[in-house]
């Protein structure tokens, strides 16, 4: 396994893949997202720490040029059917194409599902990411991309024992199998499932999510929106 710091890291390029970022969502609605920030916050100030970071996410992604595909968790109100998504564009999410994650299955399910329905239709490399990382950048995600020029699978670890990122250049739902999801053992277990399936891992910097109250000290931003004074949806 290697590691690399982000700063000064010369990745190699890969220009003729095919990319394909894939976010996975929540709409912005009130008692429906932060559901543990919301515990001790309130469920309006867990939306708006939320919108917040939902912000900051779509920052990162439009600055690095992806095609991006947004997979939500459900359906936002206005187009509850799959069939308005043709029709229906959302608001937070201008000009990209979306769908809705099958609920039916557990995260890992769905995550393969994604990462299925992007290699069938073309790409050669896919990545995800959520929306709880106030550190993600650009960057991160044009350098996730070209890490798997020389890698199978690239991950980019949470501080809390997830992972804010995991791109791959080819599907494996076998990497998904077995993971013990919402715990502080995600990464570990996946890196113990890459290494059973002879994947060739790099790893990006830590970042941190933002789950809890105390996650959200050390970004002014989310401090103010916890305070009732940052962006409302």
């Amino acid at each position: 396994m290697e590691t690399n710091k982000l700063a000064g890291l010369a990745a190699p390029s890969t220009p003729a893949a095919v990319r394909q970022l894939l976010v996975f969502a929540r709409p912005p609605v009130l008692g429906r997202v932060k559901t543990r920030l919301a515990a001790t916050l309130g469920p309006a100030q867990a939306l708006r720490v939320y919108c917040h970071l939902l912000a900051i996410t779509q920052l990162a992604v439009a600055a690095a040029a992806v095609p991006t595909t947004v997979w939500l968790a459900e359906a936002p109100a206005a187009a509850p059917a799959l069939a308005a998504e043709a029709a229906q564009e959302l608001p937070e999410w201008p000009g990209l194409p979306w769908r809705i994650q099958t609920l039916a299955y557990d995260l890992g399910e769905r995550l393969a599902e994604a990462f299925a329905v992007a290699f069938g239709e073309g790409a050669t490399q896919a990545a995800v990411i959520g929306t709880d990382c106030p550190g993600l950048t650009a960057r991160h995600l044009t350098l996730a991309f070209d890490e798997l020029a020389t890698h199978d699978l690239v991950l980019g670890p949470a501080a809390d024992g997830g992972y804010y990122l995991l791109a791959l250049r080819r599907p494996c739902p076998a990497l998904f199998r077995g993971i013990a999801w919402s715990s502080p053992t995600v990464l570990a277990g996946t890196l113990a499932r890459a290494a059973q399936l002879g994947l060739r891992v790099q790893l990006m910097p830590v970042l941190s999510d933002v789950d809890t109250e105390a996650d959200i000290a050390a970004w002014p931003g989310l401090v103010a929106a916890s305070q009732g004074t940052g962006p409302a949806a």
